[in-house]
């Protein structure tokens, strides 16, 4: 008799949006898609997570901003980038032409900021291209953002204001609206509860953690700023823990990132809980990596019988 192996569905589910497959690049690691058009297919990604968007162009934050660390990256890029008008100008006719899902990365200081993000995105996107294709089909809310009305802090580390915020946003848009989770909080749960209760679609876990580097013979830090965002394998066991959390706590899909550079590395995240995973830091060595993991996971699936990425958590033996 001949064995006759599955196809997995791989297509995943995040409110209104469905992904093709559950492998994304995660935001700030693979710019607005055309820097790595000639080194990876990107129509083979499930999503393009942009790098982010601001109301007003910002230059980032004063060199040195990266730095490596065992098993990781520290960055203070200060979330440079050229603007909403000008990625309407310069970045939605590129995105426009591609076939995967594009989730827009939008920041601010204040909650006012990502409202008017989103306003001027959701306008232009209401005219749409000659192709049909709008160019966004989702936001991504980095909350990890300083909130310059709140005196320096994250909007990240307040529930009450990400619920707030994310209500605000819920009743400007109906496209999928995922907020993105900071570590750097007491209980990642009640930050993912609040999101959930202002209306997100879905969570992405984690963003970076804050770290520091010291250069032992100049005696100052190898980050202009002191300290900035820790990324790469070092993190991926708080990630994967933060993402058990997170999927437990809520009802809505939790997108997990943090250290994935093979397939192996996101099959933990499906196990603890995640539908769908982003790849980062793994880029900068390995542009092809998304691929090679998307390729991985559609193995394991076969291997174990498993039809749909949401129904791996339930393999985990806890």
């Amino acid at each position: 008799m001949v064995e006759v192996r599955m196809e997995p569905d791989l297509s995943v589910i995040v409110g209104p949006l469905i992904l093709p497959n559950p492998v994304g690049v995660a935001s700030g690691t693979f710019g607005y898609g055309q820097e790595y058009s000639e080194l990876v297919d990107i129509n083979k990604l499930g999503a393009l997570y942009t790098k982010a968007v601001t109301l007003e162009p910002r230059e980032g934050n004063p060199p040195p901003r990266l730095t490596e660390t065992p098993h990781g990256l520290i960055n203070s890029i200060g979330l440079a980038n050229p603007g909403l008008d000008a990625f309407l100008r310069e970045k939605l006719p590129y995105l426009r032409t591609l076939a995967c899902r594009i989730i827009v990365n939008v920041a601010g200081s204040t909650e006012d900021d990502y409202i008017a993000v989103v306003e001027g995105l959701e306008s232009a996107l209401s005219l749409r291209s000659p192709s049909g294709r709008s160019g966004v089909d989702g936001y991504e809310i980095n909350v990890s953002c300083p909130n310059v009305a709140h005196g320096g802090m994250s909007f990240g580390t307040d529930p009450r204001l990400i619920e707030r915020l994310t209500a605000r946003l819920r009743r400007i848009t109906s496209r999928a609206l995922i907020v993105k989770l900071s570590p750097n909080v007491t209980d990642i749960a009640e930050v993912a509860k609040a999101a959930e209760g202002g209306g997100a679609d879905a969570v992405s876990c984690i963003n970076t953690l804050v770290g520091m580097a010291i250069d032992t013979e100049r005696c100052r830090p190898l980050i202009a700023r002191g300290t900035g965002g820790l990324s790469g394998p070092a993190i991926r066991p708080i990630g994967v823990a933060c993402t058990w959390k997170v999927a437990r706590a809520v009802s809505i899909p939790v997108i997990g990132l943090g250290g994935i550079a093979t397939a192996a590395d996101a099959l933990e995240y499906f196990l603890a809980g995640a539908v769908a995973i982003q790849v980062g830091t793994a880029l900068f060595a390995d542009p092809r990596a998304p691929l090679a993991i998307l390729d991985g996971i559609r193995e394991w699936m076969r291997r174990k019988g498993v039809s749909r990425t949401k129904d791996i958590a339930a393999l985990l033996d806890s």
